[in-house]
């Protein structure tokens, strides 16, 4: 039996003339017209019969890409209201399929993604991945924001990876896209790079010419598939380890313990900073884009011991008023017997 498809649909460019949409500056709406590109990003997805969730769909130029790979299911959600004729339009279509797709109106962040998914579909983290799929071109505003809510959600088994490995494709910024994907000791390498990495095998699949968009944007785009580790490069938790990263890139350009002693309040920083460095055993001269993300987790191992030891150290903020918060019992840290901190840490 041969494979349904999908009844003919007008092009993009035909739906926006049609419905008289145009970007919305505000919200970094940027359409992407050509449809080679949009089924070039499905192909990279990997999907192919499967449950799909769209975010950001727009006028539903990825959305059909999508559908003519006939998944099992569609989910799409979008929070501009102007799209819906349109995207009403291509339901229709795949209804005439016996498709089916479902088109949620409001905020991604603000919606329980795992309650979009049968159960059935689920499938043991260290087993094959679900058959779920994540896929968006996502506005420039929120891409930065939703990648770490959704890295946090890995790492806890959350949202859609309660499901399993979700695998994810979305497209950045061409400079976020390869900061993503930023190796050791590259120029790119930052917070974002380590955080990907430490949950997901994060590829860059292709960069799409900023040209391909309406409006043009300033930059070119870059698409970013991420699958989750079956193990991840560290066991601490996510905003444990995401503080130690942010301060480890707060200055780049200098030494990586000069970056570490922000963790700590001025009158104790040297000590405590070398002390992280020592339990570490890592070379304090080292670049911040030097570090591989194993090295952050033995400083955020570091750094969790001396929090234990001393509650008060994880109270300070390095850009909060609050910041010279006393601590009473720094001076005990800096003379603890090293070896015996050391063994301890089984470092």
């Amino acid at each position: 039996m041969a494979a349904p498809r999908l009844p003919p649909l007008p092009t993009i460019r035909d739906i926006l003339k049609l419905y008289k949409l145009n970007a919305v500056k505000r919200l970094s709406q940027n359409f992407l017209m050509d449809k080679n590109l949009t089924d070039k990003i499905v192909a990279k997805s990997g999907l192919t019969g499967s449950q799909v969730l769209e975010v950001g769909p727009g006028p539903g130029g990825l959305t059909q890409s999508i559908l003519k790979r006939i998944p099992k299911r569609l989910v799409v959600v979008e929070k501009d209201y102007r799209f819906k004729p349109t995207l009403d339009m291509l339901a229709d279509s795949f209804a005439a399929i016996n498709g089916k797709m479902d088109i949620i109106y409001d905020d991604i962040t603000k919606i329980n993604v795992e309650s979009l998914f049968p159960m059935e579909e689920k499938r043991d983290w260290n087993a094959t991945a679900p058959n779920i799929y994540i896929i968006g071109n996502l506005p420039f505003n929120v891409s930065t924001h939703l990648i770490i809510k959704w890295l946090h959600a890995i790492s806890e088994h959350r949202g859609p990876w309660a499901f399993g490995r979700t695998k994810m494709t979305l497209t950045f910024q061409k400079e976020v896209a390869e900061r993503l994907v930023a190796d050791v000791s590259s120029h790119q390498r930052c917070r974002l790079s380590i955080m990907a990495q430490a949950w997901t095998f994060p590829v860059l699949r292709f960069i799409i010419p900023g040209k391909s968009f309406v409006p043009q944007p300033d930059v070119d785009v870059g698409v970013v598939s991420f699958t989750p580790l079956v193990t991840p490069r560290t066991q601490h938790d996510f905003k444990l380890f995401e503080k130690v990263t942010r301060h480890v890139f707060n200055f780049r350009q200098k030494y990586s313990i000069r970056c570490i002693e922000t963790l700590f309040p001025l009158y104790c920083r040297k000590e405590l900073g070398l002390m992280m460095y020592k339990l570490s055993d890592l070379d304090p001269t080292l670049r911040p884009t030097q570090l591989t993300v194993s090295d952050i987790d033995r400083l955020t191992t570091a750094y969790k011991y001396l929090v234990e030891k001393h509650p008060e150290i994880g109270l300070y903020e390095y850009r909060a008023s609050r910041h010279l918060l006393p601590l009473s019992n720094t001076k005990d840290v800096v003379v603890e017997d090293y070896t015996e901190m050391s063994e301890e840490m089984s470092i």
